[in-house]
C-alpha cells in the first residue's frame, strides 16, 4: 500500500500542515504494517525525537523505502527508514551485541553507516570499501558489539540518499550509569531538505558554484565601505575580490533558496515542541545531520552547558551559542526556571534561514523567534591565515590571480612565534583542481568562526572542549601525515592535496601505530572532516590533548592536528561530511594493515 500526499492546493492550509506534521515529521508508518517484533517502542517517558519512534533492544529490523512527504506545499518522495523521517531512534546499551537487519525496498542499491561507532570495518556500511552495498530487494545483516556510549547517528552512504531523508539518531546507554542527571531527555536532530532532485542541485553547483548564494555584495555594502575606509580603500577592496574571482559571502554552497531547514523532521512553521517543568534539568542531544549545512544554535534567555561532544563526555562549559557541522553531535543541559516558552533557534552559517523549535512549560506557549543575523564577509585572515603584515587591502588588490596566496620567503617571514609552521604543499596541488593555497595558516582554536565573532554572546570554540579522562593512548606520535583540503570553486571540485578521489591512492596506516594527522585547509570554506573507524584525538598547536572526536570542522586557512591510534584493521573512509563536497572528490580511502 502506498500513501500519496494530496495536492496541497486542494486541502485547507490548517489540515495540510497537520498532515505534513504527521507524515513528514516521521510520526506515521506508511505501508509497513506493525512494528517488527524484534524491536520495542519505548514509553513516552524515555528519549523521543519529535514523532519518530524510539526502538530499543539488541535486534532490529529496518526497512529502506520511498515515502511521500510535503514540507513546502509540494509533494515529493523521500528516502525513509521504516516510513519515518527522521528514521527511528535506535537505543543500545554499551557492552551488548546488536543485530540489525536492513532490507532495501528501493530500485537502487543502498547502505547504512553507523556514524562515529567503533566497529569492524565489514560493518561500517560504505559501499566499495567495507561491502558491496545492499542491492534492491536484498537484506544485509549488521552485527557488532557496542563498545561505547553517548549520542550518535546513522545514515545512508549511497548516492544522495542522506539528502532525501535517510538519517536517524542513536543513543547508547553506558554500562555504568553516568553522572549526568536529568529530568528530561530529548534528541534534537537538525537537517536540510530540498524539493529539487539532488543530482540537479549537484549539476547546478558544477556549472556555477554560487548558484544558490543570494547574499552577494550590494551597492549598500560598497557605500558602507566608502564611509569606513574612503573611496580608494573601498575600490581596492572590491577590486581585490574581483581579481581573485571569489565571493566574500560564499560561506555555504546551498541556502534557503532551495533548502527547508528541519528540526526533528519538522519545519519552522510547524514548530517542533518539547515540554519541561520549571526547575527541571533538560538534556538536549543536538545532532547535525545537515547534508550541506552548518548550524549556529542558541536558546535566547537560556544558557546551555555543553556536557558531551561526539558521544564523549567533556568538562562542562556554559555558553550562549555553538556552531556545529554535518556529522557532529553536542549534548547540552539547560535548566529553565520560569513558567514560559523558549525558542530553540538554529540558523545556517550562510544566514539564509533557520530551523526552529520550542521548549515550553505549557502547551500552546511560544517564544519570540529571533531574526537571522546579518551575514559577515570573509576576512583576509579567513582567506590567507596569518598574513597580517602583508594582507592589507592595497597589497591584496594588486595580487595576481594565479597566486591566490602569498608564497615563498615573504610569506614565511610573516610567521613568528607559536604560529610558525612548516607548510608542505604536495606537487599535486599545483594543478587545475586547486585555485588557492595558504602558506601561512592560522593554528588557533579559540575562534568561533565567521559570523560568530564579537556578537555579544558567549560562543563555544574548540579550545573550550576537554574530554574527561584524557586521551585513550598515552603514546606520542611515531610519524606524521599532512593532508591539504583543496578545491576549485569555479570548477566545483574538492579534493585532498589536489587529487579527487578517483585520481587518488589509499592512505596507509600501520596497524597499532600512533600517528599525528595534520589537516591544512587551503580553501575558503569550512570542512567537517570525518575519519571512519578510529577516534581522532584533537590537540592544540602546542601538542596538548583537547578532545576525542569523530568529526572535526576545519575553518578556512586553518591548520589543525590530531592523534590517531591505528587499532582498526581494514579499509576505511575519510571524507568531508558536506555531501556534495564528498561526491565532488574530497574523499580518501584509509587502509590499516
Amino acid at each position: 500500500m502506498k500513501y500519496i500526499v494530496p495536492d496541497s492546493r486542494s486541502v485547507p492550509d490548517i489540515y495540510r500542515r497537520r498532515f505534513v506534521q504527521g507524515v513528514a515529521a516521521g510520526g506515521v508508518l506508511l505501508g509497513l504494517g506493525a512494528w517488527p517484533t524484534s524491536a520495542l517502542a519505548l514509553p513516552s517517558t524515555q528519549t523521543v525525537t519529535g514523532l519518530a519512534p524510539v526502538l530499543a533492544g539488541t535486534k532490529f529490523d529496518l526497512s529502506i523505502a520511498e515515502t511521500a512527504v510535503n514540507f513546502t506545499g509540494a509533494a515529493r518522495m523521500a528516502t525513509t527508514i521504516n516510513g519515518s523521517l527522521p528514521a527511528p531512534t535506535l537505543r543500545w546499551r554499551e557492552g551488548e551485541t546488536v543485530t540489525i537487519r536492513v532490507t532495501n525496498h528501493l530500485k537502487v542499491s543502498s547502505s547504512m553507516h553507523w556514524h562515529g561507532i567503533i566497529l569492524p570495518y565489514q560493518m561500517d556500511g560504505v559501499p566499495g570499501l567495507s561491502f558491496t552495498g545492499i542491492a534492491p530487494g536484498e537484506t544485509f545483516t549488521y552485527r557488532f558489539k557496542v563498545g561505547q556510549s553517548g549520542t550518535y547517528w546513522y545514515h545512508s552512504h549511497s548516492g544522495f540518499q542522506e539528502q532525501t531523508g535517510m538519517y536517524g539518531a542513536i543513543i547508547i546507554d553506558p554500562a555504568i550509569p553516568e553522572n549526568i542527571r536529568v529530568d528530561r531527555d530529548y534528541v534534537v536532530q537538525l537537517s536540510d531538505w530540498t524539493d529539487e532532485d539532488p543530482m540537479a542541485v549537484f549539476a547546478k553547483l558544477r556549472k556555477m558554484s554560487a548558484y544558490y548564494n543570494f547574499k552577494q555584495p550590494t551597492v549598500a555594502d560598497f557605500s558602507r565601505d566608502v564611509g569606513d575606509m574612503g573611496m580608494k580603500g573601498a575600490l581596492g577592496k572590491r577590486r581585490m575580490w574581483n581579481r581573485m574571482r571569489m565571493n566574500p559571502t560564499d560561506l555555504a554552497d546551498l541556502s534557503a533558496y532551495t533548502y527547508t531547514f528541519l528540526m526533528n523532521g519538522t519545519t519552522p512553521d510547524d514548530n517542533w515542541t518539547a515540554s519541561f517543568k520549571p526547575g527541571e534539568r533538560v538534556r538536549l542531544r543536538f545532532i547535525s545531520s545537515g547534508t550541506q549545512s552548518f548550524f549556529d544554535v542558541r536558546i535566547p534567555d537560556l544558557k546551555m552547558t555543553v556536557v558531551q561532544v561526539d558521544g564523549v563526555n567533556v568538562e562542562p562549559v556554559t555558553v550562549d551559542e555553538f556552531r556545529f557541522g554535518p556529522g557532529e553531535t553536542y549534548d547540552v543541559i539547560v535548566e529553565p526556571k520560569d513558567d514560559r516558552a523558549y525558542t530553540l533557534f538554529a540558523q545556517d552559517m550562510g544566514r539564509s534561514g533557520f530551523a526552529r523549535g520550542t521548549l515550553t512549560s505549557r502547551p500552546g506557549l511560544e517564544a519570540e523567534v529571533p531574526s537571522v543575523d546579518k551575514i559577515e564577509w570573509l576576512t583576509m585572515r579567513d582567506m590567507m591565515g596569518n598574513m597580517a603584515g602583508m594582507a592589507g587591502m592595497s597589497e591584496m588588490a594588486g595580487m595576481d590571480h594565479s597566486a591566490h596566496a602569498m608564497t615563498g620567503d615573504a610569506a614565511m617571514a610573516d610567521m613568528t612565534g607559536a604560529n610558525a609552521v612548516h607548510v608542505r604543499h604536495a606537487r599535486t596541488e599545483y594543478g587545475p583542481s586547486v585555485d588557492m593555497r595558504v602558506d601561512a595558516p592560522r593554528t588557533n582554536l579559540d575562534d568561533p568562526g565567521i559570523g560568530l565573532r564579537n556578537n555579544g554572546r558567549r560562543v563555544l570554540t574548540y579550545a573550550d572542549l576537554h574530554t574527561i579522562g584524557g586521551p585513550l593512548d598515552s603514546r606520542g606520535a611515531e610519524r606524521e601525515i599532512e593532508l591539504h583540503l583543496t578545491g576549485n570553486m569555479e570548477r566545483y571540485t574538492w579534493s585532498f592535496d589536489g587529487l579527487e578521489f578517483g585520481k587518488s591512492t589509499p592512505i596507509h596506516f600501520r596497524h597499532g601505530e600512533r600517528l599525528r594527522v595534520i589537516l591544512h585547509n587551503d580553501t575558503m570554506m569550512t570542512h567537517p572532516m570525518h575519519l571512519h573507524g578510529m577516534w581522532s584525538e584533537q590537540e592544540t598547536a602546542d601538542g596538548e590533548f583537547l578532545a576525542r572526536r569523530h568529526t572535526i570542522s576545519v575553518q578556512p586557512a586553518q591548520r589543525i592536528s590530531f592523534l590517531v591510534t591505528a587499532d582498526a584493521l581494514g579499509r576505511w573512509a575519510w571524507h568531508c561530511h558536506l555531501l556534495y563536497h564528498m561526491d565532488a572528490g574530497m574523499f580518501r580511502e584509509v587502509v590499516v594493515a
